[in-house]
């Protein structure tokens, strides 16, 4: 008599983090290596076949995660520390790893699921060049005033047309965004801007962080901010910040308050 097939499965929502470096994103494609496509083959090294695995938001080439969730269906013979210790096991040469793998139930979905995505950028504002973060932080080699950058983030915050830091490919179908949290603090050598918003447009963050580096720098007024806003034209805002200061920190699922994450 053949083996009966296990037909049943469990719902599994993973933690990951990973350098970006590497990668051209977290979406699987043909041209090069991602993050999808390592955690996908890794699990197939233990299933027999590749599944699919949904993550809550799409990094691009060279954005790193600290706390990436994604989702997959898998049999139910598999335990917590299974997939986890399993797919880190088939990935262990890629800078790539699942922290914790929760059980959930079939409702829960890591994209849809999620009330608020949260993100940090980290700018070395040095004279010296990064030794150990290199491809980790963006370097700006002169000082920059965090006071007026703080100043003209706060006029970033709340519901808007952020038309002028959208990526020109953006496939949203609005440009309309609510901005729940944007702050910039001095950390020793860096500058860290964190966000958080329920979704962003393709490259926001990098955007509103390169205008934010011309204010910081003082080619940009502080109060040119909401200027910049109303333009409602990507050339009124500053370049696109470089994906290697850009960190995925965490996702939301249970409606926090995100301007206070």
């Amino acid at each position: 008599m053949s083996e009966a097939v296990e037909t049943t499965t469990q719902r599994w929502k993973l933690t990951i983090e990973y350098h970006g470096e590497p990668f051209h994103g977290w979406q699987r494609q043909d041209h090069g290596p991602s993050v999808q496509a390592v955690v996908e083959d890794a699990m197939a090294q233990f299933l027999g076949n590749p599944p699919t695995v949904y993550c809550c938001g799409r990094t691009d080439a060279g954005v790193h995660a600290l706390g990436q969730v994604a989702h997959v269906d898998l049999p139910t013979r598999y335990s917590a520390k299974d997939v986890r210790d399993a797919t880190n096991f088939h990935m262990r040469e890629w800078p790539v790893a699942v922290i914790d793998a929760e059980a959930v139930d079939d409702e829960f979905h890591a994209r849809l699921s999620a009330t608020g995505r949260a993100y940090r950028y980290r700018i070395l504002n040095r004279r010296a060049r990064p030794g150990v973060d290199i491809g980790r932080v963006w370097h700006v080699p002169v000082p920059l005033d965090v006071a007026a950058m703080q100043a003209a983030a706060k006029q970033l915050l709340g519901h808007h047309d952020f038309t002028s830091f959208r990526a020109t490919h953006c496939q949203a179908k609005s440009p309309m965004k609510t901005l729940d949290k944007l702050t910039v603090s001095q950390q020793g050598d860096e500058i860290w801007i964190d966000v958080a918003a329920r979704s962003f447009l393709h490259h926001q963050v990098r955007n509103m962080t390169g205008t934010l580096k011309d204010i910081g720098w003082g080619t940009t007024k502080p109060d040119a901010m909401t200027d910049i806003l109303h333009a409602k034209d990507r050339s009124a805002a500053g370049q696109t910040a470089p994906s290697d200061g850009l960190y995925f920190m965490q996702a939301f699922y249970g409606g926090e308050d995100l301007a206070t994450v």
